[in-house]
């Protein structure tokens, strides 16, 4: 729709109008006046001068002059909002282009001009959400980079420690050399389940889900008999009890694979002292449900809406004894959302358990 341009044709046909109209108005009030105004020398010149060259355009020269400024002055008159929205763009353009994005463009007409200003306010207020983006992009690139150099130095410096002691012969026999090697044993390998779960981690990102048809009743016992090892070895029961004998999901097995053994190594961890961890699983109209209980000490109220986050604990002593390299529940959150599933916890003094609800069927993307 060209709003504008039918707004200028209407400004030109009014100013012709009220142009005619005025000129009319002068006409009459001159006649009105009468004959012994023109007899005066200077006014009787000028009116010959007039009628001398009225035939040149057709019109008096004086009323055309006369018309031409009118004419000027009622365009300029009645444009002043128009002009006045058109330098309200230009300055907006001039804050954009200085990064002052609060200050927003008034819109007055709903014309083209009206729409350029509603989109250059969109555009600022996009420009304002992606510096913020970029903003907390840098902060958590940063919050990454510490939270790694922590954890990663913290076993690397035992590792260097306990390695320093044995090239330089400071150990008393072959038991505490064995000692000190243990324990740089034990230290590498939690620097490698780190560095493993950082990389997991970053790779969620980008990788693709794969879907495919898998029976979750049929991963979930698997993955049961296989942390019965687990169980035993920490002397925790891991009792899986199924609703169903099949519950058929379209979902990516590696990725939830690996999403429940987090939650079960969580949940093994914690729940040592009670010597049981549940898993269940149920399902309902469109979506599957699966429980992972543990019987340890609760959370604590206040860590449970940062549990998801990166290298967070709820001991936030981070020592070994916490376990995990606080990547583990921040992996199973990006799996579940890249499945648009939900999860949730809740945590008492009886137990405490995570929730994981996911879709039985990939949803549609609205094209």
């Amino acid at each position: 729709m060209r709003k504008l341009q039918w707004k200028i044709i209407m400004l030109f046909l009014v100013s012709g109008g009220l142009t005619l109209i005025m000129l009319f108005i002068a006409q009459q009030i001159i006649r009105l006046i009468g004959r012994d105004y023109w007899r005066e020398p200077m006014v009787a010149a000028l009116f010959s001068v007039d009628r001398l060259l009225e035939n040149f355009f057709g019109f008096p020269i004086v009323a055309t002059m006369v018309g031409i400024v009118l004419f000027i002055c009622i365009v300029l008159l009645l444009s002043q909002g128009t002009i006045r929205q058109i330098n309200q763009l230009m300055e907006g353009t001039k804050r954009l282009a200085k990064g002052e994005l609060d200050q927003e463009i008034l819109i007055r007409s709903n014309d083209e001009l009206g729409q350029m200003a509603k989109q250059i306010n969109q555009m600022a207020k996009q420009l304002k959400l992606s510096l913020a983006e970029e903003r907390m992009a840098v902060q958590s690139k940063n919050e990454l980079i510490s939270n790694v150099s922590h954890d990663l130095r913290t076993p690397l410096t035992s590792i260097i420690g306990y390695l320093r002691l044995v090239k330089e012969d400071r150990y008393k026999d072959e038991v505490e050399l064995r000692y000190y090697t243990d324990i740089a044993y034990d230290k590498s390998l939690r620097l490698g389940g780190l560095v493993s779960d950082l990389f997991e981690y970053t790779r969620m990102g980008y990788s693709p889900i794969n879907r495919v048809d898998i029976n979750l009743v049929e991963l979930l016992g698997q993955l049961a008999v296989d942390f019965s090892l687990t169980g035993q070895h920490e002397k925790v029961q891991v009792v899986f009890t199924p609703a169903t004998e099949k519950i058929m999901i379209s979902s990516d097995g590696d990725k939830l694979m690996r999403t429940f053994e987090n939650l079960l190594s969580n949940a093994v961890r914690h729940g040592r002292d009670a010597g049981r961890v549940d898993l269940k699983v149920s399902r309902e109209p469109k979506v599957a449900i699966v429980q992972v209980i543990n019987y340890g000490p609760p959370i604590p109220q206040h860590a449970i809406p940062h549990l998801f986050e990166r290298f967070y604990r709820a001991d936030e002593s981070r020592t070994d004894q916490t376990g995990g390299s606080g990547l583990g529940l921040a992996i199973v959150k990006t799996i579940v959302d890249a499945h648009h599933g939900t999860i949730q916890v809740t945590s008492s003094t009886e137990l405490t358990m995570f929730e994981v609800r996911l879709p039985l069927q990939a949803p549609e993307i609205n094209k």
